[in-house]
């Protein structure tokens, strides 16, 4: 079984697979000793995977050499399955790039568009034979609400709703329906102007707040809440295998 932990700014999720099936998961806002010990307490692990933004889980090492596990921590020289085109992949986001990963591994032989959507919005473009080209990243949601509240003198600050009419008809549902279907438009315009080069792409659509966007967008997607924990597990295989 793997251990695949994705540590973020705000919260940590957690992925125990057997092979490659999700047998459990859940998101906590700082792992601690405790929670480990009970995850190895319900789970003969053998191998784990970290991917940090925060870069703080000495713990965590200490505990996995003590059980003598075989552990990846994620950057930009670990071996992952997809040929990396990115420029400054030290830059690359370690979820974004577990992402395309997990895409690739659901979706072999496609080209593919990964649709991010968190506190940022990003956009990655893989191949049909795995060569990642790189992307894009733009506001989120909650985002783009508090930018039109910080940067203007009246404007009020507004919670995001899923439904919201397309045109809004007073102030906060006006700044509710333009951030929300501003980012439907600029995600269909995505895969309408990226399939006129490969017309038989794929896209996955991820992130916190995919709930938002995923029955209202024109075009197919796939909608996969633990994308980035897939990837994760994948990328660990793939190294274990090595």
């Amino acid at each position: 079984m793997n251990l695949c932990i994705d540590q973020g700014n705000s919260s940590t999720k957690v992925g125990v697979f057997d092979d490659n099936v999700l047998i459990d998961y859940f998101a906590i806002e700082e792992l601690s000793e405790v929670e480990i010990e009970k995850l190895f307490e319900r789970f003969v692990i053998d191998a784990c995977i970290i991917s940090s933004v925060t870069m703080k889980y000495d713990e965590l090492l200490d505990i996995m050499n003590k059980k003598n596990i075989f552990l990846v921590q994620l950057d930009h020289n670990t071996v992952v399955p997809i040929v990396n085109k990115y420029e400054t992949p030290h830059t690359l986001g370690k979820d974004r790039l577990a992402a395309i990963v997990g895409a690739v591994f659901l979706e072999p032989g496609n080209d593919l568009l990964i649709v991010d959507a968190g506190t940022a919005i990003t956009y990655d473009l893989v191949d049909a034979n795995g060569v990642y080209w790189g992307g894009n990243i733009a506001p989120g949601l909650s985002m783009r609400l508090r930018s039109l509240h910080e940067f203007t003198q009246k404007l009020p600050l507004v919670e995001p709703v899923v439904d919201s009419p397309l045109i809004g008809n007073s102030t906060n549902s006006a700044l509710i329906s333009g951030a929300l279907h501003g980012i439907v438009f600029e995600i269909d315009g995505y895969i309408n102007a990226l399939k006129i080069k490969y017309p038989k792409l794929s896209v996955f659509l991820t992130g916190g707040s995919i709930f938002y966007f995923d029955s209202k967008l024109k075009n197919a997607i796939f909608a996969e809440r633990n994308l980035v924990l897939i990837g994760l597990n994948r990328i660990l295989q793939y190294n274990v295998q090595k």
